[in-house]
């Protein structure tokens, strides 16, 4: 039997959708699972041992074959029999529609249901509109209409030999190995400004937790945090507050340097869901977006969101211009909990 999971479009989605992964392999163990996914969400799921190849989809790549006629013309070459639709664009379903695959599962949403063989409806309030449902539990309806059986809903990342030869290079350069705890922040996000927490802030923090409780920091970036990255770095002016801003920035290396870290404080973005995946434990800052939407059952997370009239309002951009979601929510507060969770027995010491 051949299959195709449509994977998420965004980074901490994938990781969400994990416990789907890992219970549609346990549903087909002899299947062929493909896996479509964007080149640049791929290395999220590196290592992981649920998926037999990967198909590498963007619909505006330089590669013809990762394009949409290319990546069509290779479902129909491959033969697929069932594909599973994690995200709920329509735009997924016709390609699995063009790409002749027989049994094609997913959510009927944005118009999308008739080019579906088996579709499930999301929850919505009394007043017609979807309901906050945690995406794990989403994505995993998917595998139970098919079946399969849920061991667990953690979701579960794994590091590459490179990633962590990469840590172990960048932690050397940037004198985190030892027995000291690490920290690790992580600001910014895709979603928008909305999501972050000032830089100043983290700078606040990271000066707190150096003085205070005699760990290190390393603030995580990918290539477009690297200014907030070096200015918090700047803010905290502490040697014992370093980054990855000059470093060759990967998914891998920030997932290697998440795994072996004692606490991760971060922003609702894609690099929060690694700390769910590897066990670490996580202080989240919520602003603008609903806590239940991104629940991952995580027993080490402690959630942090400033009350405000208008919030949570779900915007990239705070329509209102004040940010105040993110700009009250004090650093003291988030150094209390990251106190909390650093007291715990089981805190991880530097790799």
């Amino acid at each position: 039997m051949r299959i195709v999971v449509f994977c998420p479009n965004l980074v901490g989605d994938t990781v969400m959708a994990t416990p789907t992964l890992r219970a549609l392999r346990q549903g087909f163990p002899t299947a062929r699972i493909s896996g479509m996914i964007k080149p640049n969400v791929a290395p999220t799921l590196d290592g992981a041992p649920w998926l037999d190849d990967l198909i590498p989809f963007h619909p505006k790549s330089a590669d013809p074959d990762q394009r949409m006629p290319g990546v069509i013309s290779r479902l129909r070459d491959e033969r697929y029999d069932l594909a599973i639709l994690l995200p709920n664009s329509i735009r997924s379903a016709l390609m699995a529609w063009l790409g002749g695959v027989e049994r094609r599962v997913g959510y009927a949403r944005g118009g999308r249901g008739l080019l579906l063989t088996d579709h499930l409806h999301a929850p919505r309030d009394p007043r017609g509109r979807f309901s906050p449902v945690p995406i794990v539990e989403y994505y995993l309806a998917l595998a139970r209409h098919l079946h399969c059986p849920v061991d667990s809903l953690a979701c579960e990342l794994f590091t590459t030999a490179d990633d962590e030869q990469a840590a172990d290079l960048a932690w050397q350069r940037l004198g985190l190995l030892g027995d000291r705890p690490v920290v690790c922040l992580n600001t910014g996000g895709a979603f928008g400004p909305a999501k972050n927490w000032p830089d100043a802030h983290f700078a606040t923090l990271a000066r707190r937790l150096v003085s205070e409780l005699g760990v290190k920091v390393l603030v995580v970036c990918g290539p477009a945090e690297r200014a907030s990255a070096r200015a918090i770095v700047a803010g905290a002016s502490h040697p014992d507050v370093v980054s990855l801003a000059e470093e060759p920035v990967s998914i891998g290396l920030t997932k290697a340097s998440v795994r072996r870290s004692a606490l991760l404080v971060t922003t609702d973005s894609g690099p929060r869901h690694f700390a769910a995946g590897f066990g670490v434990p996580v202080v989240s800052l919520f602003g603008p977006t609903h806590i239940a939407w991104t629940r991952t059952y995580h027993p080490l997370a402690i959630h942090l969101q400033q009350p405000v009239p208008c919030g949570p309002c779900q915007k990239p951009v705070c329509p209102l211009g004040h940010h105040r979601c993110m700009t009250e929510l004090h650093p003291d507060a988030v150094f209390e909990a990251s106190r909390r969770l650093l007291s715990r027995p089981s805190s991880r010491r530097a790799a």
